[in-house]
Parts: structure tokens; sequence; C-alpha cells
């Protein structure tokens, strides 16, 4: 039986490197590689193997860390694919489409690759806690070997189903987020507007149904304006199309999503695509201002 006793993480941005370090925390042997030289330098410090070239890479776990399909079929082809072994599992933990990572699935399947998808929830600040929401599609098997690895970084780790399962689960899980950041700006512009103090207001929200993980980690940044990113808003509506692409491939309509990405397409337009998801507050307040 192959032994899965060694790790990698590709990619170490706002995600990947705190995924990381708690791996690395739990005594697990892993490998990094990553672009940028700032991440490489603080994995180094920690204690971390840093890999230079994607192909000098020796794992049997390769998790994958990255903002699209298309990073990461931009390493598979630079170095990464030679790298993979058969019966090597490969995990796909940013958020792509399920088309996209059900197709990568059977282009590797032949060469005895393992794909699973295990995207995340819990942003910046659920990585650095490693307390993430892991949602997975995979075969249970593979879910069995990884379960361990996927549990030193998550506080919750579900297996959805086959391939592309995880997807689904997490266009779910953008749907949610993305909407109920929108109320949280259209309740504080109108707060403001009427003369609240939102602070208290946050206390009341905080107290009753209204209550949300996404005003409990981004409330700071709405009530103080500061909207440096753990998750980009130009990521944001990557993930509200993905979703939007996943329920036209299910015949469900969302007309609410289908709004809330209209909004936060608007917002990028005004230049704010860099800025935390939470900054979409800063479109509804440009709206308000035209009235």
């Amino acid at each position: 039986m192959k032994e899965y006793s060694k790790v990698a993480v590709i990619g170490l941005g706002a995600m990947g490197l705190p995924i990381a370090l708690n791996l690395s925390k739990k005594s697990i042997s892993i490998q990094v590689w990553n672009r940028s030289e700032p991440s490489r330098v603080i994995a180094l410090a920690n204690g971390i193997q840093v890999i230079e070239k994607l192909t000098d890479i020796d794992a049997q776990i390769f998790l994958t860390v990255l903002p699209d399909i298309a990073q990461l079929n931009e390493v598979l082809k630079n170095g990464l694919q030679t790298a993979l072994r058969p019966g090597d599992i490969l995990v796909v933990m940013g958020t792509v489409s399920p088309r996209a990572v059900r197709a990568l699935g059977a282009r590797l399947e032949p060469l005895g690759i393992h794909v699973v998808d295990a995207p995340v929830s819990g942003g910046d600040v659920g990585a650095q806690e490693g307390t993430l929401s892991i949602m997975v599609g995979a075969d249970p098997e593979d879910f069995k070997i990884l379960l361990p690895i996927l549990e030193a970084i998550g506080a919750v780790v579900r297996l959805m189903g086959p391939l592309g399962s995880g997807q689904i689960a997490k266009a779910c899980n953008q749907i949610v987020v993305a909407t109920t950041l929108s109320a949280i700006g259209e309740a504080v512009t109108l707060a403001r507007k009427a003369g609240l103090d939102v602070a208290t207001l946050f206390e009341i929200l905080a107290g009753g149904l209204a209550n949300s993980r996404a005003l409990e980690v981004k409330g700071d940044r709405i009530l103080y304006g500061n909207f440096t990113p753990g998750g980009t808003s130009a990521n944001q509506l990557k993930d509200l199309k993905i979703a939007l692409e996943t329920s036209a491939d299910s015949g469900v309509r969302v007309p609410v999503t289908e709004r809330v990405a209209e909004l936060f397409a608007s917002m990028i337009a005004s230049g704010d695509g860099a800025l935390d998801h939470s900054a979409i507050i800063r479109e509804i307040e440009r709206m308000s201002a035209q009235k």
C-alpha cells in the first residue's frame, strides 16, 4: 500500500501560508513552493522546507492553494505534473468551477493521479487560527487518507460527495457570504444616514437573529473602513460567477445571487476590486450618494 506521509503546499498566499504554518506546527512533514520571495522567507524562518523547482517536490499529497484553475494548470505545466506519481493525491483547495475540476480529474486519471477538490471557508482569519470549514469532493478512500491532514487546518471537514461536490458546496457558501456582506453594507449605510451609532447597531445585530460569522469577522473592517484584503472583491465576483454557472447547470434560478453579482461587478468597475469583499459597502454608499 502506498505511503502518504509527505505533504506539499503549492501557493503561499493569504490562505496557503497559514495553512502551511499550521501543518508544520502539527509536525506534519511538508514542503512548500511559491513563486514570490516574501512568503518563502517566512516559511524558511519557521523551519519549513522550501522547494525552488516544482519538479523537485517529493510528496504524495499535494495541496494546491491557488486562486483559480488557470493558475493550477500553469503550475502543472511548469513542473508540478512531472512531480506527480501514480497514486498521488492532488487536492484543489482554491475555488474553481465544478466543471473545471471534473475536467482536470478526467485528464489526470489515466496517469493514476487522484484529484480531490477541497475548497475552504473561513477566510484568512480561519486559515491563521486553523479553524477553516473544508468541503471535500473525493472518493471515500482518498478522503480517509486526507482527513488527518485536513483536520490539522480545519475545524469542520466534511465529504460532500464525488469530485466537484466540494466546489458546489463552496458556491453555496459564497452565495451566503456575498449576500450577507451586501446586506450588512446596506444596513450600515441606512443606519449612518439616519444618524445611528453603527457600533451600537452591531451589538444589537450580534445579539439577535441577524448575527453571523461574516458580521463577527468583518464587522470591524466595515465599521472602521479598513478594507485591507483577506478575500478580495475580485475573487468574490469570480466565486459568484462560478455559483451562477453551477446554478445554470442545475436548472436553478438564483435571483438574489444575480443581483449581488451585479453589485460586485459595479464595485470592481469603480476600481475597488483589490479591496476586501466587505468593501461592498463602498459601492452601496456610492449608489446612495447618486440619489
